[in-house]
């Protein structure tokens, strides 16, 4: 199929304009339209799954034209194992987070026009080969995010958009000065990825005459991954860089919590093992091996511990997901087979789970009208079927053998231990408390004596389910049988690896 990547990324930006069309009182017709518009790009990730060949290293389906010659930029798109499960991951959770969004009765139409946008926004972050290309898709996506938290959102939502805003937009500075350093160190001069990945080995590794970069033993290299490595693990987020995160998910509408759960914060790994690792690979081999490791270890520990001390059901989603992005750093600062591409598998996992999570939170709280953790009791006895779904999710979350969170805990785990098994036994021992926060909340939410005032809840309706079920296949499918991910994985996470691997002290 030509132009697939194209089609994917820019048919929801049409639908977008389609939207802005209609009558702003038609709220049905606003919704199905949007809906129908992320139902090609679901498909066609599908169909590019389907057709993805895993034994190849290099990128597939690729288009590129000259698009402003005088500066050397390119439209240049394409997909390798790395980006391959994102997209897919991308398009399902778009579809999925309409329907979550069918709730929605304030500015439908700006809604649902700025969601298709943010759409657009994340599938082209993914599948962007240039430089210039890619960071225009990384700006595209702050602003939809910024203003559907900021008008959609609860109580504190003004304060929770602009921090998010100000921390992205800090990061987003950073990265736009090290791919201008990247820019001007080449000749010719270009924003191609690949070519900047060719010429990796040129970029000046001199230690700087400046203190205390020359105390550090830092060059060039050094300067600019550090750049961009605070600007994606402001998107991770990575301590100390996660403040944004708790504020951003508890007062975003359900479905926004989804996207930025599910597919934002894997830009961050995503971008580290994109841009980072084969463009520098002397600065990652130096920085990214016990300083990413422990970083993620430190997260592990961190976010589970946090989760525990939460009373909002929705906060202790949100710290769940700074533990278990430390599992994607700890796997990818092993540089071993079994680490990275469990790092990336986690990945993929994590959107799956953690937004199975988010949208069980919305189904409660649209009932109850609060996410206390300590006012409700019982429910299980109430909503038998939500129970049922809820307990897989927290399962797959905590790991449990034969779902697909254990396979990507375990491979992280295997990986790490051979490189530094004290940074290994740290993050094993999240799992514990990962079980601890999980099954202290159902106990409290779910079993015991009834809470009189919610005896009458509704039980999960059809809706909701068809958001879940999709989500709950995956978690199951991929625990029994995870190579129909990692098999796309491979190769390419191998060349990546292959490229720091001369340069690693270890």
């Amino acid at each position: 199929m030509e132009h697939v990547l194209s089609y994917m990324t820019f048919i929801p930006l049409a639908g977008m304009v389609v939207v802005l069309l209609l009558p702003s009182n038609s709220h049905n017709v606003i919704r199905w339209v949007a809906a129908a518009f992320t139902v090609p790009p679901l498909l066609m990730a599908i169909w590019l799954f389907a057709h993805f060949d895993g034994s190849q290293a290099g990128f597939q389906f690729k288009e590129q034209w000259a698009w402003i010659p005088a500066y050397n930029i390119q439209y240049f798109v394409g997909v390798d194992g790395l980006s391959i499960s994102m997209v897919l991951l991308t398009a399902l959770l778009s579809f999925i987070c309409i329907f979550a969004s069918w709730g929605i009765d304030k500015a439908v139409k700006g809604y649902f026009a700025l969601f298709l946008l943010l759409d657009t926004g994340m599938m082209g972050v993914f599948v962007a080969l240039d430089f210039f290309l890619f960071y225009i898709f990384w700006e595209v996506m702050l602003l939809p995010m910024y203003f559907l938290i900021g008008i959609w959102g609860g109580p504190r939502r003004e304060y929770a958009a602009i921090k998010f805003f100000l921390y992205t937009l800090f990061g987003s500075v950073l990265m736009l000065l090290a791919i201008l350093a990247l820019y001007f160190s080449t000749e010719p001069r270009t924003f191609d990825m690949t070519a900047l990945i060719a010429q990796a080995s040129k970029y000046s590794t001199q230690v700087l005459p400046i203190w205390p970069f020359n105390l550090w033993g830092w060059g060039f290299q050094h300067l600019v991954w550090m750049g961009l490595f605070i600007g994606f693990a402001i998107k991770i987020p990575a301590f100390p860089f996660h403040t944004w995160l708790p504020d951003a998910h508890v007062e975003a509408p359900t479905a926004i919590s989804v996207i930025l759960a599910g597919v934002l914060l894997k830009m961050g790994t995503y971008g580290i093992l994109r841009i980072n690792y084969p463009m520098l690979p002397v600065a990652t081999a130096d920085l990214a091996y016990w300083f990413l490791g422990a970083l993620g270890a430190w997260n592990i520990i961190y976010g589970a511990l946090c989760a525990m001390a939460q009373k909002d059901l929705k906060k202790l989603v949100a710290y769940s997901s700074v533990s278990h992005m430390g599992y994607v750093m700890l796997g990818m600062a092993s540089f071993t087979t079994q680490g990275i591409n469990g790092a990336v598998l986690q990945m993929f996992n994590h959107g799956t789970i953690t937004g199975m999570l988010f949208l069980l939170v919305g189904v409660v709280y649209d009932r109850a009208h609060h996410r206390d953790i300590e006012g409700f009791g019982g429910l299980a006895a109430i909503m038998p079927i939500y129970t049922g779904v809820t307990a897989l999710a927290f399962f797959a979350s905590m790991g449990l053998p034969g779902l697909s969170g254990f396979i990507s805990e375990v491979l992280v785990l295997l990986g790490s231990w051979q490189k530094f098994p004290v940074l290994a036994i740290l993050g094993a021992s999240g799992v514990v408390l990962t079980a601890g926060y999980l099954l202290w909340t159902i106990q409290r939410v779910f079993l015991g004596q009834p809470n009189e005032k919610y005896k009458m809840l509704p039980e999960i309706n059809g809706r909701e389910m068809f958001t879940l079920v999709p989500l709950g296949a995956i978690v199951i499918f991929v625990g029994i049988y995870p190579n129909i991910v990692l098999d796309l994985l491979r190769a390419s996470l191998d060349q990546i690896n292959q490229i720091v691997l001369p340069h690693l002290h270890t």
